[in-house]
Parts: structure tokens; C-alpha cells; sequence
């Protein structure tokens, strides 16, 4: 990081906070602090929910998983822009015509106040713990560019987010989120540009394409139906379909974004706007980490991209071996460069022959770069049975800080931490409007005054931030953090998913029968994803189904034992 780079960081930085709080002065009432007085236009409710579903962790976390894994992980979006239509058909009307503050508020409405308070604790819990795992992804770009502990730089960046949520609110977190996706949507483009840049002259986007495909880095689509496969098209349409519809139509986070619509009109074009724009940004995060795979085929990548890891191994009885590995490594860079630079030649002369035989050289010495890896990292588990063994979430960081001109790093760091301030400053303040008004309002202080509601919602927002920060600071155990944390979400989202569908469309389900039946759903869930046979999406599906089948189970008993206590009586 050179001075230029600290002075753009750090002007973004400023930049957004002043802004959210100015943007956010003058708020004297509850709805305003929760709501923004529900006067937003449409593009801001757009941008304020594309915001807050892209956290640090999809810009870290995504160019990491399509460097070792592949580009298959956009099928996990391919159910949302369905979620969205339908969102905008049921979901959405009915929020704003009760003009609720939270999507849990209908639930006692339809049912009764224990499955409320459930539903809400669900929520409270799952989002709880994910905001903290948003926390910690920027915590560990800091922790990376400063060389100090990554605790440090947990309660810096937790800090920035709950000082300004804390005093503004909703408003704040919405006008923050709109400049801050313009600044992240320039510097993605730049990115992009950027690594195709640093390939070689004669290699440009086309080649690099299929130099990634020959290494199965393009496999963006897959048909097959394998239940233990995370990401297939059936899994994103079926099982991303119940997650997503879930996550917009049941998390507070999300709902709170687009219940400060002016109407409905601005709150369903804001929701297309998202399942428009959503798939194709996240199919172009995923190709620039398969576009830095490819530039690691030209240039030496390093065998681990963790720095402290590296320090740590460097410095011990296994330093000389890990040399030596790294060694192996840089000559089978030399040794892929001259196979690729056949390779593109071959191509030109059009020698099949020749194309065929070189793919085949590129796929021997990358799989002997694979080989080298995993000794590297059995030498870091050696060294360190407690050692973090994923580096997926520093491979892109590694890159931007070691390859990219004075500025951009500035810029991009910046953007990955302004990503987390957006999604952690949404996610606090639907904690806070939960917690205040279904819990407190509801159960602890139901004839307050306004001002005591809103200073409630504040003391709520700073007690949820340090909850979280505290939740960041364990958060190095869990590898990949955005798997972490949609598998966290689908423990939760379909038995939440479930209990919303009941109300809309079973009308004969009651209140204690669909309390039950989420009560039994999701200890189901929890013991199916402790087995792991089945790949973490389909929780979302099956907690849905079950809540719905148990609905009726229970419904049945409850009427049959509600019969016969009337034919007693009588």
C-alpha cells in the first residue's frame, strides 16, 4: 500500500460515512430511523438490496472459488430472478398494505404471537451470526495490508459500521448503499480490465477463456443431477429458488430495504431491478478470479496466498522444505509458460494434432502444481494443527496487493470494505428493528412514547453491532466465508420460508400447528446437515416442504383432540 493508495482508501472511506450521516440528519421517530418514512424511489430501494446481499465476502470469497473451483458457483443465483417475480406478486403488496415495519408483524396476524416470536428468534439468531462473518472478511484485508492481528482490525472495521448505523439508521444505511454500489460497479470494471492487462500481448480475453477451460475453470453450467453436487443448475433453480425467496421475502435485512419504497410500484421495480442486474455481476466476480487463475499460468503464483500462514511456516523447523516446494513451483511455471506459449502456436497454424497434445502437457503440470499445494499445506497443518488450511478468501487480495498499480489497490480495498459496511449496516438495523418491534414493543413495552422507541432502536443497533464484532472475532474457523454463510442461512430460510408460505396460502393451518411444525422442521434440518449427505441448498427446499406436511400433520391432531374435548363438554 503506498501513500496514494492510503489517501484513496481513506477518502472513500470518510466519503460514505459523511454522507449517510448527513443524508440521514433530522430523524426525531421511529419510522424514520426503521423505514426511512418509506419514501424512497425505486432505484434506491434496488441498489440498497443488491447491497446488502453483496458483502465483502462475495468480492473475496467469489474470485477465490472460481480460482480452485470453477465458475460453477453462479447457478446458485439462477432461482433468484423467479424469486423475485414472485416476491413481487404475493409478498410485497401484502407488506405494504399492513404497513408493517417487520415481515413478522403478519405472522401474529395470521397465526398468533408465539409463532411470531419464533420466526423472529430464527431470524435474530441466523442473521446474528452471518453479520458477523460479513465483519471479519474486510477484517482480514486490514489485518493482510496493516501486518497487524486481525482482532484489531475487527473492531476498527466493526466500529466505522455501527457508528454510523447506530446514529442514522435505515436512511443512513440506504444512502451510504446507493453511492457505495456506484463506487464497487467502477472499480469491478477496472478490476476486470485490469488482470486481462497483465496477461501476456498475444493472449487476450478469448485465449485466456479457453486456456481457463482447458484447466475446467469455465464450467459455469451443469446439468447433472447429483444430490451431493453443491452447484448444478437443478440446485440454483430448486433448492437457490426456496433460498433466495426466503432471504428477500422473510429476512428482515432485506425486507426492511424494500418496505422504504415510496409504494409498491417503486418497491417491485426495485426487487426486478435486483434479479436483473444480480446474476450477470456475480457471473463477472467469478470470471475475474478465473482471469486471475489465468495469469497465475503465466507468473508464479505462491503455494499458499494466506501471508500469516506463509510467515508462520517460513519461520519454523519446516521453512526449508516449504522453499524447496515453492522452488518446484516456480519451475513448473517456467516449464507451463513454454507449454502454453506451444500451445497458442499451435492454434495459430491450426495443428490439431499439436492443440491436443499440449492441452494435455497443461493439464500433467497443473496437476502436479495441485500436488505440490496440498504438500504445501500438509507441511502448514504440521507445522500448526490449528492453522487455517483455506486460503480461498486472500487468493484476489494476494493478487490486487502484489500486481495492481498504486491507487487501484487503494480503490479496490476499499471497495471489498465498503461492500461488508453495506451488507453489516443492513443486516445490524434489521437485528435492531426485530429485536424493538417484535419483542420489545410487542412483549416488554407496549405503550411507550416515540422517543423511546427510537432510542430503543439505537441502544438495540449498538447492542447487535458489538454482538457481532464479538461472533467476527471467532469467525477465522469456518474456511470459505461465502459458503459459510449461505449454508448458515439454509439451516434456517426454509423452515422460515415455510412458515411465511402456510400463512399466505394454507389457510386451514392454525397457529399451533405450524408453530410445531417449524419446531420439528428445523431440528430435522439441523441432524440432516449434521449427516451430510445431501448438499447444503436442498435444506432450503426440504425445511419448506416439511413445515407445510407437518403443518397438516399437527392441524389434523389438534382438530381431533379439539373435537373430542367439545363432545365431552357436551
Amino acid at each position: 500500500m503506498s501513500i496514494i493508495d492510503w489517501i484513496v482508501l481513506f477518502t472513500t472511506l470518510l466519503l460514505i460515512v459523511l454522507y449517510g450521516i448527513y443524508k440521514s440528519r433530522n430523524i426525531n421517530n421511529i419510522e424514520g430511523f426503521l423505514l426511512s418514512n418509506r419514501e424512497l424511489p425505486w432505484y434506491n430501494v434496488g441498489l440498497s438490496v443488491m447491497a446488502t446481499q453483496a458483502s465483502a465476502i462475495t468480492f473475496l470469497s467469489a474470485p477465490g472459488l472460481a480460482f480452485t473451483s470453477g465458475m460453477s458457483f453462479v447457478q446458485f443465483y439462477f432461482g433468484l430472478p423467479l424469486a423475485m417475480v414472485v416476491l413481487c406478486v404475493t409478498f410485497v403488496p401484502i407488506f405494504h398494505k399492513l404497513k408493517v415495519y417487520t415481515a413478522y408483524e403478519f405472522l401474529e396476524k395470521r397465526f398468533d404471537i408465539k409463532t411470531r416470536s419464533l420466526t423472529a428468534l430464527l431470524f435474530l439468531i441466523q442473521r446474528g451470526i452471518s453479520t458477523g462473518i460479513t465483519i471479519f472478511a474486510p477484517s482480514i484485508i486490514l489485518s493482510s495490508v496493516l501486518h497487524v492481528d486481525v482482532f484489531y482490525t475487527t473492531l476498527l472495521i466493526g466500529g466505522i459500521v455501527v457508528l454510523y448505523t447506530t446514529y442514522g439508521g435505515t436512511k443512513a444505511v440506504s444512502y451510504t448503499q446507493l453511492l457505495q454500489m456506484g463506487i464497487i460497479f467502477g472499480g469491478l470494471l477496472a478490476a476486470g480490465m485490469m488482470v486481462i492487462h497483465f496477461l501476456p500481448s498475444e493472449v487476450g480475453f478469448v485465449e485466456a477463456l479457453h486456456i481457463a477451460g482447458a484447466s475446467n475453470k469455465t464450467n459455469a453450467i451443469d446439468f447433472t443431477l447429483d444430490w451431493n453436487n453443491q452447484y448444478t443448475v437443478w440446485t440454483g433453480l430448486i433448492g437457490g429458488f426456496f433460498l433466495q425467496l426466503s432471504y428477500f421475502g422473510t429476512d428482515q435485512s432485506q425486507v426492511g430495504r424494500y418496505l422504504t419504497g415510496s409504494s409498491v410500484r417503486e418497491s417491485r421495480m426495485g426487487l426486478l431491478m435486483n434479479g436483473l442486474l444480480k446474476v450477470p455481476m456475480q457471473f463477472c466476480i467469478l470470471l475475474i478470479g478465473v482471469l486471475v487463475f489465468v495469469y497465475y499460468q503465466y507468473n508464479s503464483a505462491p503455494l499458499f496466498f494466506n501471508p500469516t500462514e506463509i510467515q508462520k511456516i517460513e519461520n519454523s523447523a519446516y521453512g526449508e522444505e516449504y522453499k524447496k516446494l515453492q522452488a518446484e513451483q516456480d519451475l513448473l511455471t517456467q516449464q507451463r509458460v513454454q507449454i502454453l506459449n506451444n500451445l497458442h502456436q499451435a492454434k495459430s497454424e491450426n495443428k490439431e494434432e499439436h492443440i491436443k497434445e499440449n492441452q494435455e502437457h497443461l493439464k500433467s503440470i497443473n496437476k502436479q502444481s495441485n500436488a505440490l499445494r496440498e504438500s504445501a499445506i500438509s507441511l502448514i497443518k504440521a507445522n500448526d494443527s490449528k492453522a487455517e488450511t483455506n486460503d480461498n478468501n486472500y487468493i484476489f487480495l494476494s493478487f490486487v496487493t502484489s500486481v495492481f498499480p498504486k491507487g487501484l489497490i487503494g480503490l479496490l480495498i476499499a471497495i471489498i470494505m465498503l461492500a461488508s459496511m453495506g451488507a453489516t449496516s443492513s443486516a445490524i438495523n434489521s437485528l435492531a428493528s426485530t429485536t424493538v418491534i417484535d419483542i420489545y414493543k410487542r412483549l416488554i413495552n407496549k405503550n411507550a412514547s416515540e422517543k423511546n422507541y427510537l432510542n430503543a432502536s439505537r441502544l438495540c443497533t449498538f447492542g447487535w453491532g458489538v454482538f457481532a464484532i464479538i461472533v467476527a472475532l471467532f469467525a477465522n474457523k469456518l474456511g470459505n466465508l461465502l459458503e459459510a454463510v449461505n449454508i448458515l442461512g439454509s439451516l434456517f430460510y426454509g423452515t422460515i420460508l415455510g412458515i411465511f408460505l402456510v400463512a399466505f396460502y394454507f389457510k386451514r393451518i392454525r397457529g399451533n400447528a405450524v408453530f410445531w411444525a417449524a419446531v420439528g422442521t428445523e431440528i430435522i434440518v439441523v441432524l440432516i446437515w449434521l449427516q451430510d449427505f445431501i448438499a447444503f441448498l436442498w435444506l432450503n427446499l426440504i425445511g419448506c416442504v416439511l413445515v407445510i406436511l407437518f403443518g397438516y400433520f399437527f392441524e389434523a391432531i389438534f382438530s381431533k383432540k379439539a373435537t373430542v374435548t367439545n363432545s365431552e363438554v357436551d
